[in-house]
């Protein structure tokens, strides 16, 4: 049992939390927001980050401090912590990205470990092997067994307060995902990152992105930390931390900034293209594009880099506040509405609702339907499972209006759940929040309910009694069920 991460509160797989750092001696909450500090070159300075956006915790790479003579001695002499101005903790790569794209580098994990903690690193990471996706399986199974070498050796070196991370490989494979987590889980190691994922983000393959952390975190014992590796845009941290991602570490905003980008939680626009910051951040609201592209190139950058940390803080804010007000899907279902890949990551999501039902509470304020998609959430399963298990008189009405004399007991008929009980009404989800006008996939929802309730009851005679439900979603109701609507005579 890890004693480092706490999890105060869930909504789906989402979660807050908090995660102890021993040698910082720091408690960071989470879901928090790593942003990536290059040694060299800073367009925000550490101590920016941490007075002005809050920043509790940042990454940096142990393996540029290594190989720099301008850094290497004074790192060792004065520690991370004086050489980049930071007190909250910092975490530090091992040169996993120079080998990714460089193909080769002059250090073992043992090494790489052992400068980390004597540069007075928070959170060491050991040399995996970052596989990109769409190689062999042959070749994903190779470089994770090479990583899983690496993990077991770095659990043997001694550390010290350091925590350790543990990173998750295996390319676009799913089943294999879930073996490394599953292995990485079983080290006494403490966090857990999913690697080798930017270019999934890069191409926009929400989809495959989501079918790769949702197998990591099978593998993965409920009170592992996750770290989302370079996850830095924020228009997809909502439905990460529906994951159950915890950290994210973002080099986005100093980056875009450099070639003049502009985040939104939308996407991101070139500042060339705007006529208006549509934000309400200090930078936008007191600067405007025409008077921001006129600034020479290092205040430009510094400008748009202060706006993208603005918004990618601000988002991390927004969903910590979804998690405890437990309308989380609402908000990734808002965000996936602003790309289409980012709605095909959400309709993936939901394949999963009986992984995201497990942590889901049975009670939160409200259930707002807002789509098809809202039909497949895993309150809306929840309730369907629950139904095999009710008792179910002899005869029984379901309806969506009022009870009829003609039947001894009445249950609701509530799209997308179904049959519901008279007593349960008052229940979340079944106070849900629904349009007048429903689309066909919450009455088809509704559907699979009372197809449940039958094929759990067989010996039940039931009627349904509904007010123009749509002939599609009608068929699906079997055939020993009558179907009469609402004005006609029972």
């Amino acid at each position: 049992m890890r004693d480092t991460f706490e999890v105060r509160r869930y909504d789906g797989s989402g979660r807050l939390g908090t995660l102890r750092v021993p040698r910082a001696d720091v408690t960071v909450e989470t879901p928090a927001l790593l942003p990536v500090v290059n040694p060299h070159v800073q367009t925000i300075d550490p101590s920016q980050l941490e007075s002005t956006f809050g920043a509790e915790i940042l990454i940096t790479n142990s393996y540029i401090i290594h190989r720099s003579d301008d850094l290497y001695e004074p790192a060792l002499e004065h520690g991370l912590h004086e050489l980049l101005d930071f007190s909250g903790a910092i975490m530090t790569d091992s040169g996993s990205f120079q080998l990714s794209e460089y193909g080769d580098i002059d250090v073992t994990t043992t090494e790489i470990l052992e400068f980390q903690r004597a540069i007075g690193s928070d959170i060491a990471t050991p040399v995996d092997i970052p596989t990109p996706p769409d190689v062999s399986r042959e070749q994903a199974t190779s470089e994770w067994e090479t990583t899983l070498e690496r993990i077991e050796l770095a659990e043997s070196v001694d550390t010290g307060e350091m925590l350790v991370t543990a990173p998750i490989q295996g390319s676009t494979y799913p089943a294999l995902r879930e073996r490394a987590a599953r292995e990485a889980s079983e080290t006494a190691l403490d966090i857990f990152p999913i690697g080798a994922v930017v270019p999934l983000m890069n191409e926009y393959r929400f989809e495959a992105l989501v079918q790769v952390v949702a197998a990591a975190k099978r593998g993965l014992s409920e009170d592992a930390p996750v770290h989302l590796f370079g996850a830095g845009h924020p228009m997809m941290f909502a439905l990460a931390a529906a994951l159950g991602c915890d950290l994210f570490d973002s080099a986005a905003y100093a980056l875009y900034a450099r070639d003049d980008r502009y985040l939104t939680v939308q996407g991101t626009r070139h500042l060339e293209d705007l006529s208006y910051f549509p934000c309400e951040c200090p930078v936008c609201s007191t600067h405007d594009p025409q008077e921001v592209q006129q600034l020479d190139k290092d205040e430009r950058h510094r400008i748009l880099a202060e706006h993208n940390l603005a918004v990618s803080f601000g988002e991390i804010r927004r969903i910590r506040q979804a998690i405890r007000g437990g309308n989380l899907f609402e908000l990734v279902e808002t965000r996936a509405r602003g790309h289409p890949a980012l709605l095909d990551g959400y309709r993936t999501l939901l394949d999963y609702a009986d992984q995201l039902e497990r942590t889901d509470p049975v009670s939160k304020d409200s259930f707002f339907y807002l789509s098809a998609e809202s039909a497949r959430r895993p309150e809306v399963d929840r309730h369907h499972q629950r139904l095999r298990r009710l008792d179910v008189p002899d005869e029984l009405l379901l309806t969506t209006g009022e009870p009829s004399d003609a039947f001894e007991e009445c249950w609701r008929l509530i799209p997308p759940f179904g049959p519901v009980p008279r007593s349960l009404s008052d229940v979340y989800p079944l106070t849900a929040e629904l349009p007048d006008r429903l689309d066909d996939a919450a009455y088809e929802s509704a559907v699979t309910g009372i197809r449940t309730l039958v094929d759990a009851n067989p010996e039940t005679k039931l009627t349904v009694c509904h007010d123009g439900w749509p002939e599609r979603a009608l068929d699906g109701i079997p055939d020993d069920v009558e179907t009469v609507r609402i004005d006609e005579s029972l």
